[in-house]
């Protein structure tokens, strides 16, 4: 009797391992099964922009996209205003594989890779369409790549504008218009030679902080999408705008390479036809955002509007030429040139 109540107890044991093995199930794909049913894979796109903007709604885009074409095999949360990570968080963040996705500005990767500055390089690009080929070229997706031995992966290029250039002093035609004025500026590096380069001083200034240094004079002018001038009011504050498309504020679209090899080669498939298209869509809604700020800037009539001639371009590349000597091998010889011919 002791005998069989011992087989009775080593059966049941091995019957409730067996149970639980099964309920425990495995990941594949990042999904995980429970009770015969698979959970979606989690995907979290974090950001730091309000909700009316480009950036956002393409977010939003993706999540349709994604949540549709996969049958409910993701699940994509869009966080927009650092309701999770803020700029300086969020790089981390994604290393870590807290969030999935985070579409930071470009000028931001700088630390990790140099040649994200070419964003910053005067006068490389002509207009928008030859930014987005250069993104969408071999060059541009090569860039998007090279973060990967640090654990991130570039999806996408979604771009927020050409800059343009604004002041409060007199009208900014040619290079030596420049000469002994002072401009806010993003960042430094290839911004603050920019306008060395032109005679002009810089200074770095957040950028919640900008019409209120405008408005003290604490700097004279500034460069900025036509949006953002828009948007920011600037023009109730500065008297003149030179329309140059001289440099750009672009976001990169990021990924966790561990998060990434986690997905089937399907799956990989499926992610990367939604981001293009939420790409296509983003920049359509950048291109027409910016296409109505400028209207509203013209409008509106504060502000005396000059837009740069060939031969003014010429006379601005040819005065930024001690930039290029100084930044094109941090950058890349064959990343600039790319960007020309593209």
């Amino acid at each position: 009797m002791k005998r069989a109540g011992q087989v009775l107890l080593a059966f049941l044991m091995a019957l409730g391992l067996v149970m639980l093995a099964a309920g425990c199930g495995g990941q594949k794909g990042g999904t995980a099964q429970q009770g015969g049913e698979k959970k979606p894979i989690v995907v979290k796109f974090s950001h730091v922009v309000s909700e009316n903007t480009p950036k956002h709604q393409a977010a939003l885009k993706f999540k349709e996209l994604l949540e549709s074409k996969s049958n409910g095999q993701f699940k994509v949360e869009v966080y927009p205003s650092s309701q999770l990570y803020g700029d300086k968080e969020e790089l981390e963040a994604l290393r870590a594989n807290n969030v999935q996705l985070i579409a930071p500005s470009a000028t931001k990767l700088v630390g990790l890779n140099p040649a994200f500055q070419l964003v910053d390089m005067p006068f490389l690009f002509k207009d928008d369409q030859q930014a987005y080929r250069f993104y969408d070229g071999e060059y541009g997706q090569k860039l998007l790549k090279s973060l990967e031995p640090q654990g991130m992966l570039g999806l996408a290029w979604w771009p927020n504008g050409s800059k343009h250039f604004t002041n409060s002093k007199r009208p900014l035609r040619r290079p030596e218009d420049f000469q002994g004025l002072k401009f806010r500026t993003q960042s430094g590096g290839v911004l603050d030679d920019q306008f060395k380069a032109l005679g002009a001083g810089s200074q770095t200034i957040a950028f919640g902080e900008v019409y209120v240094a405008l408005q003290n004079k604490t700097v004279d002018g500034q460069e900025n999408t036509f949006n953002n001038i828009d948007t920011q009011k600037y023009d109730e504050v500065q008297k003149y705008m030179t329309v140059s498309g001289h440099g750009r504020i672009d976001y990169v679209v990021l990924t966790n390479t561990t998060f990434w090899n986690s997905l089937t080669e399907d799956q990989k498939k499926l992610f990367l036809e939604c981001m293009k298209e939420a790409t296509k869509y983003e920049r359509q809604l950048t291109d027409e955002l910016n296409a109505k700020s400028f209207e509203n800037l013209k409008k509106r009539g504060k502000m005396e509007i000059y837009t740069l001639t060939e031969e003014d371009r010429q006379a601005f590349i040819k005065a930024m030429q001690p930039v290029y000597d100084k930044y094109a091998d941090k950058i890349g010889r064959e990343y600039i040139e790319a960007a020309r011919k593209a």
